[in-house]
């Protein structure tokens, strides 16, 4: 495995130029994984459980009603749709009240992306929650897709929401680049057969199995947008 910031060496001396970028959302384009840790243990407190961070390292990267079972399970709850929405709504009102920022970079990462070919999300966060993320930063109109893995069988690390990611923008998953930030982020884009970027998410810092899986483990946005350009077509 490189160092951050270094190519892993098995890309071809020849620069190869891909189709297309799918990014995941939380720890790639905004702050908010510790938003739904936050969520997660304050609901499990008023249902009389501690949750613990080896409950987050469970859960991260499943979809919402698979964690959303997940917690029902150690609560002792039948209700996990309740869960599901009490904590989608309050994630939204966080959104809402200004603590859901844009991470230093993200926007003119996304944006040199969007200039040269097709881009998505692919996230484990709901659906609605993305969406309003998206439409909240200004960043919606420049995505051709948006997929959270609540729209697909598995979470992951299955490579299900990649794979529909691509689908939807009509490129075959191997010609596209994945930019991710946690560990089963990093498996799922590479089950897809993406070329996958890591951007370490550094509160949740990924395991170095996942690691090995990347072309390139980047130290910030920038250093990823500049990646892009050497390895994206000119923009259109």
């Amino acid at each position: 495995m490189g160092e951050p910031g270094e190519d892993i060496a098995f890309m071809t001396t020849e620069t190869t130029l891909f189709e297309a970028v799918i990014f995941d959302m939380d720890g790639v384009l905004v702050e908010s994984e510790h938003l739904w840790e936050e969520n997660w243990v304050r609901y499990s407190a008023l249902h009389g459980y501690t949750w613990l961070a080896s409950d987050t390292a469970v859960v991260q990267g499943m979809s919402v009603p698979e964690w959303a079972r997940y917690l029902a399970g150690q609560i002792g709850s039948d209700d996990p749709d309740h869960i599901m929405e009490d904590i989608v709504a309050n994630m939204i009102a966080s959104l809402h009240s200004g603590r859901v920022e844009l991470l230093p970079g993200s926007y003119e990462m996304v944006m040199t992306a969007a200039a040269r070919v097709p881009i998505a999300v692919a996230s484990s966060a709901s659906f609605r929650f993305i969406e309003a993320v998206l439409e909240a930063t200004g960043l919606r109109p420049s995505f051709g897709a948006v997929v959270s893995s609540e729209q697909v069988p598995r979470g992951k690390p299955a490579p299900d929401v990649y794979e529909e990611a691509a689908r939807r923008i009509g490129v075959d998953p191997t010609r596209a680049i994945a930019i991710e930030d946690s560990s089963n982020g990093l498996r799922a884009a590479a089950a897809a057969g993406m070329h996958v970027i890591a951007l370490p998410n550094q509160t949740y810092p990924p395991q170095p199995d996942a690691l090995a899986l990347c072309a390139k483990i980047a130290t910030s946005a920038e250093d990823v947008r500049e990646y892009l350009v050497e390895h994206l077509p000119p923009p259109r």
